[in-house]
Formats: structure tokens, sequence, C-alpha cells
């Protein structure tokens, strides 16, 4: 079957949707335990970016699973699944021209360098919202970790499956940052990104 796709050449192209909008496009990736602040830091670091006109669109793990992804298990496989799709998902918003900002807890390294292959090297900005598990447990926002010490929920990551850091992300915010002051570091990290002389 593949043999019968052929790739379509448009003519508006990445660069010429950069140059209408007036900024780069590229994948900012939170990763993070479950309950770490990687959704509520994307959502505020996304109206900072709209507020300087910056085209922008967030992905968050929950709301993907009920979509294009809901078909997926929290198993091993399912999980490198899930976060391959996100990678393609995300390279489709870049060639728009859209600062993409994903959020999910993506624990496998091989998984996320693969999205940083499927998005290309130079439109990937890793953040690693490097909470402790014991505070995440504590705000248990959804109940999971309530649920997963009590045998209701299999592979919770941190509980009975692995979570992998980072091992050099662009950015790393901790429990011990307020969200506007996580959002100032990780702006800091890309305002010179923004910039189409950046993509020259």
């Amino acid at each position: 079957m593949e043999k019968n796709i052929v790739a379509h050449t448009y003519r508006i192209d990445r660069e010429a949707r950069r140059k209408s909008y007036g900024h780069n496009s590229f994948l900012i990736f939170f990763t993070g335990l479950s309950g770490s602040g990687k959704s509520t830091i994307a959502n505020v670091l996304e109206e900072k970016l709209f507020s300087e006109s910056i085209k922008t669109y967030v992905l968050d793990g929950d709301n993907v699973r009920r979509g294009i992804n809901q078909g997926l298990t929290f198993s091993p496989e399912d999980r490198s699944e899930n976060i391959r799709r996100i990678g393609e998902i995300s390279k489709l918003f870049i060639d728009a021209g859209i600062v993409i900002l994903a959020a999910f807890v993506a624990p496998y390294e091989k998984d996320r360098q693969q999205i940083k292959k499927t998005v290309g090297n130079k439109n990937y900005v890793e953040v690693f919202v490097n909470t402790s598990l014991e505070v995440c447990e504590a705000r248990d926002v959804k109940g999971l970790y309530k649920k997963a010490r009590n045998g209701a929920i299999k592979n919770m990551t941190g509980i009975s499956a692995p979570y992998e850091p980072p091992k050099n992300p662009t950015a790393e915010v901790t429990q011990e940052n307020s969200v506007e002051e996580a959002v100032q570091i990780i702006y800091d990290k890309i305002k010179n990104k923004l910039s189409l002389k950046d993509n020259e």
C-alpha cells in the first residue's frame, strides 16, 4: 500500500506561513508526572504568547485521549503510540506556522526522542516540570493516585509504572516555582526562538 502513497507538494509552505504570522513555529513539549502542573503552566504560557499575537495551540493528554487517541490504553505500547501520534500532530501544527504547546506525562525517554526526531531537533523545546511524586500525590487533582494505591488503576506512572526524567531538557521548573515564575523561566528560553531570524 505504501508504494501507492505519493507526498503532495503544496504551494504555501511552512516558511510562507511563518513569514505571514511574523514568528517561528515549533513544539514546546511539557513532560512530568500526573499532577505536576504541566497543563496549568502550558495554558498560562499560551496566554502570554497569545497576548503577543503569537499563533498558538495547546494539546493536553486528557483531551487528546477523548478524541484521536481514545482507543489507546495505558500499556507501555499504547503509551508509546499515544506519544508517536502527538509527534505527528505537532509536526502538522509546526507546518501550519503555529507554536504548539503539548502537555503529556510521556514517561519514556525513547518516546520523547522520537517526537524530537519527528518534528526536527530545531523545532523541539523540552520542558521538564519536575514536581516530586510526594507533591503530585498530595495534590491528586484527578484522584488517580488514590485509585492506583488501591489497585483500581494499573500502569500508573510513578506508582506501578516508571517515569524516566529528561536527560537534558531545554527548561526545568519545579514545585518551588510559582506558575508565573515557571512561565517566565520557559519564556526566557524561547523568546529568541520566536524570531524569524532564529530560523535563518
